[in-house]
């Protein structure tokens, strides 16, 4: 949601209505995952991508008849369908999308609730009925458990409030099939999740391109450093926040979630292991440290002598980044980056 939704704001504020399309379900490896969007304003405007341009130009054609009719549509396209051929779906996938007006009153509903949620970066749960009785109802659910719309029968929703909040941590967009005394509806999980945070202990050569790599993933990029010669705008032009001070007692205060991301670069264990310490109390999704297999064996070292147990201790990648066979900083920084956003997808040890 968060791919598209600057210009489904600005198109509120021009009085431009939008026709939104979500990805429920993917086969094959070559689409795009479930959760992608494409909004579609009034105007014809389009903002985000459900395949990356295999299907897009049929999406557009379906959300104008949703337009007319107000009614939400789940339409499917493969390699077994004549008209994915039509579409260009030729990559042997299959895709289901769930088309739908924004101006229903189940959107209204939510709508205050989920900008609430998205200005404050608070992670929030998006169920909605893309079959059977009450398509298109929705019920966005906090991680608290309260909750702002249902999806119409009184225990289906208790029943998917139950299980997404029993599962939080499973975060990855998802449909489930639910039975109830009537039917089988089909109901779309998604989570909207706080922007991450990318949290770098040193202002050195390697941060520099880090923050920029950072920010074109749409990173909140921090800049930790108690050397004000090095943690300066001039080096850092990019950076959403550069403060100057004791590393471990500025991410303490930043207060390290799930969202966020922490790596370690300044090559000084003054200002290295104490930081380190402090993330591996936090619930920090990701913590990466610079040096050599001998340096991080020492670092290990005094670690423990701080009181690390070994479980915490596996949390830290080191030597930090990808094996990519990177030499320059700005390789160094891909090779970083790399293993962040693989250690975010389960692909990194």
């Amino acid at each position: 949601m968060r791919e598209v939704w600057n210009d489904i704001e600005k198109w509120q504020q021009e009085a431009k209505t939008t026709t939104l399309a979500t990805v429920v379900y993917v086969g094959g490896s070559s689409l795009r995952p479930a959760g992608s969007k494409m909004a579609i304003s009034s105007t014809g405007e389009i903002s985000g991508s459900v395949t990356g341009g295999c299907v897009e130009g049929a999406v557009f054609e379906e959300a104008r008849s949703v337009v007319k009719t107000g009614t939400p549509r789940l339409v499917s396209y493969g390699v077994s369908n004549e008209q994915a051929w039509e579409v260009g779906l030729s990559c042997g996938g299959s895709v289901r999308i769930f088309i739908e007006s924004m101006a229903t009153p189940p959107w209204k509903t939510i709508l205050p609730a989920l900008k609430e949620a998205i200005d404050h970066n608070q992670a929030v749960a998006l169920a909605t009925v893309t079959s059977g009785t009450g398509l298109g109802n929705k019920m966005l659910l906090r991680k608290d458990g309260s909750q702002v719309g249902d999806l119409g029968e009184p225990s289906l929703t208790s029943d998917v409030a139950s299980q997404i909040t029993s599962n939080w941590e499973v975060r990855d967009a998802h449909e489930i099939t639910f039975h109830t005394a009537l039917e089988t509806a089909a109901i779309f999980v998604e989570f909207i999740l706080p922007r991450p945070r990318l949290v770098i202990v040193g202002a050195s050569h390697v941060a520099i391109p880090l923050v920029s790599l950072a920010k074109t993933l749409d990173y909140h990029t921090i800049v930790l450093d108690a050397r004000s010669a090095f943690a300066t705008r001039e080096r850092f032009p990019h950076a959403d926040e550069l403060i100057i001070g004791w590393p471990a007692e500025d991410l303490k205060k930043l207060s390290p979630d799930a969202s966020t991301c922490i790596v370690c670069l300044s090559h000084d264990d003054k200002l290295d292991n104490p930081a380190l310490m402090e993330a591996l109390k936090s619930d920090a999704r990701y913590i990466g440290a610079l040096g050599s297999k001998v340096t991080h064996a020492k670092r290990l070292d005094a670690l423990r002598e701080e009181g690390a147990s070994e479980e915490q201790l596996k949390r830290i990648h080191a030597p930090v980044g990808l094996k990519i066979g990177a030499k320059h900083p700005a390789e160094i920084a891909l090779s970083i980056m790399a293993e962040i956003i693989a250690s975010q997808h389960g692909y990194a040890g």
